[in-house]
């Protein structure tokens, strides 16, 4: 039967090109798609990681949901010992203490209302490989009064390199203080939210404007994204019980969260459509083959061939014509694939971003497995209900077509 199978779907090579080439369109097409998403959220993620958040960030436990309002109650007193412990957990790169604040932002001429962070400055640099300074250059540990600011703040303030900026904050105690620094550089982020309000000092010189030595977070660096998930857990095990909380990139970036849950939804419907077109594109062919074959079907039948194998024969030819598809699929959309990426695709910034990017194609071995599946089940189900008719026809009605 597989051999017979086999032979009978090269028989008529245009009707057999025609629907490999629907096939070979539809898989290709999920292969293009699948990889283009997935471009979109690797490069999305590392952008998220690689702007500000780090892999992972360490609080006292409460600060993210009450910080904002009592910040001076989740201070973590002493940084240093909670540091030298968590570098020596394996895959952990680089480890950097911050201070957050929020104040007002003052140019001799306007103020505007910030969010600012103290940062250790070298450290931050080597972490933030995807913010991009459009003037200027990166914040170091030799400005002791330099400041960073973005694009926003920049543009509302009209502030380039060597401007004065004044910070004004309202310290743990409830006093006023105030430091003059000095325009360093204007940075572009992933979010132009956070671009429109961002400052960041040096570590030394928010603690001085805030009167402390505390600091409020702990953003840990790895040598790799894939080993978030185990960092993470033995973060939370070596910090559970002195009041700390662990939260990975994937906890504090919401914008991403979201954006894969649509895409995700958006590729799936992208499937269901493909498959859909599949089925009606192979199932047009196969009925006419079908109709063609009837007097072969009915000889067949008066030879003593069951309708259950008339069935199968025509099931198993499309199972093939759908593997062989498939398999056609996968080495067109790998070429087409290379070929855009090497070209490169220029893409706009996303919404509630600046940052326009170059999107490329990843070749993932799911969505080559699962464009290569869809292929052979297109088939497979557009020949279901055409062998089933062949298999009920009248043997004298059907041999009537070979005359």
């Amino acid at each position: 039967m597989f051999k017979l199978a086999f032979r009978n779907i090269f028989r008529n090579w245009l009707r057999t090109g025609l629907t490999l080439a629907a096939i070979i369109s539809g898989v290709a097409a999920i292969i293009i798609s699948g990889g283009f998403v997935e471009d979109v959220f690797v490069q999305l993620r590392e952008s998220t990681i690689h702007s500000r958040l780090g892999h992972a960030q360490i609080f006292r436990t409460g600060y993210l949901d009450y910080g904002r309002r009592e910040p001076a109650r989740y201070f973590i007193e002493a940084p240093q010992t909670l540091v030298d412990q968590v570098q020596t957990i394996p895959h952990v790169k680089e480890v950097m203490t911050r201070v957050n604040f929020s104040g007002l932002a003052n140019n001799g001429r306007a103020d505007l209302p910030i969010i600012g962070e103290g940062v250790e400055a070298d450290k931050e640099a080597r972490l933030g490989t995807a913010m991009v300074f459009t003037a200027g250059q990166t914040l170091k540990d030799a400005d002791p009064f330099g400041v960073i600011i973005g694009e926003g703040v920049a543009s509302a303030l009209q502030l380039k390199p060597g401007s004065p900026l004044n910070l004004t904050v309202t310290t743990p105690d409830g006093a006023l203080n105030t430091l003059e620094f000095s325009v360093v550089g204007v940075f572009r982020s992933f979010s132009k939210d956070y671009d429109d309000r961002a400052v960041r000092i040096p570590l030394a010189a928010a603690q001085e404007l805030l009167y402390i030595s505390a600091i409020h977070s702990v953003v840990v660096a790895l040598d790799d994204t894939a080993h978030t998930g185990a960092v993470v857990k033995e973060l939370r095990n070596r910090l559970d019980k002195p009041g700390y909380e662990v939260k990975s990139w994937q906890e504090l970036a919401d914008f991403y969260n979201k954006t894969v849950a649509l895409y995700k939804r958006q590729f799936g419907a992208l499937q269901v459509i493909i498959l859909v077109m599949l089925v009606l594109s192979v199932a047009s062919t196969v009925n006419m083959v079908v109709y063609e074959r009837t007097g072969e079907f009915g000889t067949l039948l008066a030879l003593g061939l069951k309708q259950r194998q008339i069935f199968q024969l025509v099931v198993l030819e499309n199972t093939l014509l759908g593997l062989v598809g498939g398999a056609l699929g996968v080495v067109v959309g790998l070429a087409l694939a290379a070929t855009l990426s090497a070209i490169g695709l220029p893409m706009p910034p996303p919404p509630g971003s600046n940052a326009a990017y170059t999107a490329s194609i990843r070749i993932v071995p799911w969505v080559l497995g699962m464009a290569a599946l869809t292929g052979a089940m297109a088939a497979t189900l557009a020949a279901l209900l055409p062998g089933r008719r062949a298999s009920r026809l009248a043997v004298v009605d059907a041999l009537r077509h070979n005359i």
